[in-house]
């Protein structure tokens, strides 16, 4: 019993062992035929031409992988790509089919190169859109023989006309080298010009940008002013006689004017002369006249106010007390507050000099002194008005 129980745990022991190492190996491989495999990308081409299974991809040169198949479907090529494990490439690469010579083996180079971003995944088919193909040498001695056809005597020069334009080509520039050489050499002098300007001619460009981007905004205002530019001479065109009629007037009248100035031109250039001074004197009396200005409306008011239109009078307001200082002091004041420019300024200060002199000699009454005389029936005394009082020597 004990025999076999012993011979059981080793046969378990030695199963379990072995599914380990199944295991192990199974995940290696795993591992290793997934890191084989990379990732698998497909490209649609026009042709394919020179590209084979086992041919090179490349990226900037350097080859990341190789093709795995090249079927061909309705008018494109789909050719199947495995890029070598860790290889990133962008997710919206393009393909294109490079041939180093006329006769080696051409391969595909995915561009751009990675940079960041997000990355092409597996199973992914580039469109034909983002392929491109180099010319074959056939397509370009086909574009040739077409060319030769076309300007050949079956084409352009059937009747010698490419002929006589090579003819009368060689004719005028026969002679002209040096003029050729100096057109080139200005046109060369040009261009360094217009380089040398960029900056203003791409600020043109940009001020013209805003300039029709203005316009465009404006459309509908445009619009509006075009029609009623319309309707202004579609009225013009409707009333064109009477637009005539009134042009041939104003001829007239502008030949008569002309006439009037040449018969008048020596008494037309007197009047202006004596305009120029007048406007002269206007010029300098331009503060005065426009004081006048000022105060005439308020002069003008207060006249027709003082107007009775009933006792036909004006009537007037005065400071009647001033005729209570001395005859000679009230001239002297009068003098002084309008000194005439000729006379010296000691004048106008005769009164502050006489003032001592004459006060409390020759004092005339107040008007309401007058007045309370008069109504009590008694005469006023007024007396005599001397120039000049002098006062009494001492005894």
């Amino acid at each position: 019993m004990t025999i076999d129980t012993q011979a059981g745990r080793s046969t378990y022991r030695w199963v379990a062992t072995g599914c380990v190492v199944v295991l192990v190996l199974a995940a290696g491989l795993w591992l290793g035929f997934r890191d084989q495999a990379g990732v698998k990308v497909s490209a649609m081409f026009d042709k394919t031409v020179g590209l084979y299974a086992g041919s090179s991809v490349r990226v900037l040169g350097i080859q990341v992988g190789e093709i795995t198949g090249v079927t061909p479907q309705g008018d494109a090529v789909r050719v199947d790509m495995r890029l070598d494990p860790g290889v990133l490439v962008p997710a919206d690469a393009g393909a294109v089919v490079i041939a180093p010579s006329l006769v080696s083996d051409r391969y595909v180079q995915l561009t751009p190169a990675y940079d960041g971003g997000p990355v092409l995944s597996s199973g992914t088919v580039i469109p034909k859109e983002h392929t491109a193909t180099p010319m074959e040498i056939d397509d370009l001695y086909g574009s040739l023989d077409k060319l030769s056809t076309s300007l050949g005597p079956d084409g352009a020069n059937a009747h010698g006309a490419l002929s006589d334009l090579l003819t009368t080509a060689a004719k005028n520039l026969d002679g002209n080298g040096k003029n050729l050489n100096d057109t080139v050499t200005e046109l060369a002098d040009l261009s360094r010009t217009l380089d040398d300007s960029k900056g203003d001619l791409f600020a043109t460009v940009r001020n013209l940008q805003s300039f029709t981007t203005a316009l465009a905004d404006s459309d509908d205002q445009l619009n509006q002013f075009y029609a009623r530019v319309a309707d202004v001479t579609g009225f013009l065109a409707d009333d064109s006689d009477d637009v005539g009629k009134a042009l041939s007037s104003l001829a007239s009248s502008l030949g008569q004017v002309q006439q009037f100035v040449e018969e008048n031109r020596d008494l037309l250039t007197s009047n202006v002369d004596k305009l120029a001074g007048v406007s002269k004197v206007l010029v300098d009396q331009r503060a005065a006249l426009a004081e006048v200005l000022d105060v005439a409306p308020t002069g003008m008011t207060n006249f027709i106010n003082s107007y009775d239109a009933a006792s036909g009078s004006v009537a007037i307001r005065y400071n009647a007390n001033e005729f209570t200082n001395p005859l000679l002091v009230t001239l002297c004041r009068v003098v002084k507050a309008s000194t005439p420019a000729g006379l010296p300024e000691v004048v106008g200060n005769l009164c502050d000099a006489l003032k001592p002199v004459v006060d409390g000699v020759a004092k005339i009454p107040s008007i309401p002194q007058l007045m309370a005389e008069m109504n009590a029936g008694k005469i006023p005394p007024l007396p005599l008005l001397p120039l000049v009082s002098v006062p009494e020597s001492g005894s």
